[in-house]
């Protein structure tokens, strides 16, 4: 066996939950000890351990991405009432990818990972869409009430003086719900200039789309603050370059999006970049076959698979059935976030060795092997249907 590739510094390494926690393992053990001398600093993010540790853990692990700048994390479980009684928790714990992005006040980018025989059913996609992500506010923040019976809900704003600004949100007749959210200035404008300078990295078109002729105060925040720096930092950049930046409503950048040829970068704020990404990876293959990092303004990484932790395959797991679940994500996870410890740290080994992984894992696919959700939508002749296991075996092998 070669020597193992070294590293200087840890990862953050953030464990999971449920299949995704089984896989994160198997990839370890197969694709990357094998080769690298990992260094990481682990932490379980396993929804005992946010439990035990009143998810103070969580709290610890962005702590740590920020003084190490790269971090990796496994797909995690944000609970509901039926996840409360089924792990017994002491509260409904907060999205932990909510939490981790919240402190490192970061962009998301997510972008489909495309492989010969896994074709889109937008017909008229030829090259990815990377969907940019804001990682901070909206209601991922949000406060909501329950409102028992009539009365009058109220929006206030108490300046530092003491002064007072009110807006009545609704006068309540009778039962319902209300919510307050919130976002910052200082966080649109550095997940504005994140999307600007993604987009000249990639040498990309950047859409940016909101719905401001609704919200004409919120919104609109939004798409000034995005015009304001373009016009003043980046439109000669932009055009240098051969690019240009799209501003239009978010209805109508879905009916824009659905008839383009892709290639570009696509800025959404928190909750439309959510729903928005799985839409794009499921509609150019599966949700785990997307990348996903989150950058943040001083420059640090987290890379994560975006999909969820495969409730059904794990339980079938637990029951001793076979199971053939995607890794590609969680996979792309690991080579993106060594990818950069090796850049960051002028390691050129480490960075070679992530993109033999990404080679390898495409060239099984490409080879005819794979997990079954592929297999079922797979342009390729005789596709081989491999398990879980198998599939990070043939991967291995290759590599």
């Amino acid at each position: 066996m070669a020597e193992k590739i070294q590293m200087t510094t840890p990862l953050v390494e953030m464990d999971g939950d449920e299949m995704t926690r089984v896989i994160w393992q198997m990839i370890k053990d197969q694709l990357i000890c094998p080769f690298v001398d990992l260094k990481t600093e682990y932490y379980d993010l396993g929804l005992e351990n946010r439990d035990a540790t009143e998810d103070a853990v969580t709290v610890e692990a962005s702590e740590a991405t920020k003084r190490l700048g790269v971090a990796v994390k496994c797909a995690t479980i944000t609970p509901n009432a039926a996840r409360v009684e089924e792990y017994g928790l002491k509260q409904m714990w907060k999205s932990p990818n909510g939490t981790i992005r919240a402190i490192l006040d970061g962009t998301c980018f997510r972008a489909p990972i495309v492989v010969a025989g896994i074709e889109p059913t937008v017909k008229t996609w030829k090259k990815p869409i990377t969907l940019a992500r804001h990682a901070y506010g909206d209601f991922y923040k949000g406060v909501e009430m329950r409102i028992p019976g009539p009365g009058k809900v109220e929006l206030v704003y108490t300046a530092a003086d003491g002064s007072e600004q009110r807006e009545t949100v609704h006068e309540f007749e009778s039962a319902g719900v209300v919510q307050g959210m919130h976002n910052l200035d200082a966080s649109i404008e550095s997940f504005a200039r994140a999307c600007f300078e993604y987009a000249l990295g990639l040498n990309q078109d950047l859409w940016f789309s909101v719905k401001d002729t609704i919200s004409k105060t919120y919104d609109h925040r939004f798409k000034d603050i995005f015009a304001e720096l373009y016009e003043t930092e980046y439109q000669a950049r932009f055009e240098e370059a051969g690019i240009s930046y799209f501003y239009t409503l978010i209805d109508d950048a879905v009916a824009r999006v659905m008839k383009s040829e892709g290639g570009f970068v696509w800025a959404c704020k928190n909750y439309d970049g959510d729903v928005m990404s799985d839409m794009v990876s499921s509609a150019f293959g599966s949700l785990a076959m997307m990348t996903s990092v989150l950058v943040s303004p001083d420059g640090t990484f987290e890379f994560e698979a975006a999909h969820g932790t495969v409730q059904r395959h794990y339980y079938k797991h637990l029951e001793g059935e076979e199971t053939s679940t995607n890794s590609v994500a969680t996979i792309f996870a690991w080579s993106g976030a060594l990818r950069k410890r090796g850049e960051l740290d002028n390691l050129p080994d480490l960075v070679d060795f992530a993109n033999r992984l990404e080679a390898a894992t495409i060239g099984t696919i490409e080879a005819g092997q794979m997990t079954g959700d592929l297999a079922a939508i797979t342009t390729l002749p005789n596709p081989q249907k491999l398990s879980t296991g198998d599939f990070i075996a043939a991967v291995a092998s290759k590599l």
